[in-house]
């Protein structure tokens, strides 16, 4: 197992020193999901929320929460982010929503807590959007699927 780099020599939490970094462009993709009932995903799908369209505003949620990881995470630093994507597709075979999103920066840290919180966020505001007609939903597989650039290189989930 690599050495813990947010841990001093004696053990307490510390922000990484980035400054001796080059920047490299760097890119994180996460996804997650929300498992609903049948009806909720129609309602959802069909533009029928109480408070509107599930889909935009969980978009925007997952590109705000992206911009404000730094505030969210104590010891990430903040990123002047490129761009922030997202994907939020129904799936009638879970049923749900899932969501995909895909950050971007160039930079001396990479982005992968930012595609998580992102991630994370979109699948609460779902659940926010949906939960008067439907509280047995769950928020499930929220992970990293894969980063590009810097030092440690490219990485892929093999599943």
């Amino acid at each position: 197992m690599t050495k813990l780099t947010h841990l001093s020599a004696s053990g307490d939490a510390h922000m990484v020193d980035v400054s001796a970094k080059a920047d490299t462009k760097r890119v994180a993709r996460a996804r997650g999901r929300v498992v609903m009932a049948p009806e909720t995903l129609a309602l959802a799908v069909a533009g029928q929320a109480k408070k509107g369209d599930v889909f935009g505003v969980a978009r925007i949620a997952a590109i705000m929460a992206a911009k404000k990881t730094s505030d969210l995470i104590p010891l990430c630093h903040p990123l002047p982010l490129s761009n922030v994507s997202v994907e939020i597709t129904p799936d009638e075979a879970l049923p749900g929503l899932r969501v995909e999103v895909e950050a971007g920066v160039t930079g001396k840290t990479g982005v992968e807590m930012e595609a998580l919180t992102a991630v994370s966020v979109a699948c609460l505001t779902i659940y926010d959007m949906l939960k008067a007609v439907d509280r047995a939903m769950r928020i499930e597989g929220v992970e990293l699927v894969a980063k590009e650039g810097g030092k440690s290189g490219d990485w892929r989930r093999e599943d």
